[in-house]
């Protein structure tokens, strides 16, 4: 099973990673804003379910309270994206035109992102350090 979280660790963040790529694609394309970020979008709708497969199979591979947070925490920190975004929208003038509010507040969107990038590296080393066992104590 920790092979199966290892994999899933190795999905998240190689999606992750891809959806940095995707943001500046969507950010650099002459097409419509919200076309643009199209693939953007639905990666991080594929980034949740993973994050949140991952965060089951940690479960049911025991793994620690410790690994089931930090990787229950990449899907809270996916959620929050969202959210993010919905306030920058509400914070925005109607219309394709930004606010200044709104556009501070999306920015916060590009430094949850390093977090999520952080949090699922450190997801994955933590994934991929040796089961420590327990040894009996030695009878002197």
């Amino acid at each position: 099973m920790r092979k199966v979280f290892l994999g899933f660790a190795v999905l998240v963040l190689a999606a992750v990673v891809v959806q940095f790529y995707l943001a500046a694609v969507g950010a650099f394309d002459t097409a419509p804003n919200d076309e643009a970020f199209d693939a953007h979008a639905i990666l991080g709708t594929v980034i949740l379910l993973l994050a949140v497969l991952a965060t089951i199979m940690a479960a049911v591979a025991k793994l620690g309270g410790r690994l089931i947070g930090m990787t229950a925490g990449i899907a809270g920190l996916v959620l929050l994206q969202s959210l993010i975004r919905v306030l920058a929208d509400a914070l925005s003038d109607s219309g394709d035109t930004s606010s200044t509010a709104g556009t501070l507040v999306f920015g916060l969107h590009a430094l949850n992102g390093l977090a999520i990038l952080g949090l699922s590296a450190r997801v994955l080393a933590e994934a991929r350090r040796p089961v420590a066992t327990q040894q009996p104590p030695v009878a002197a």
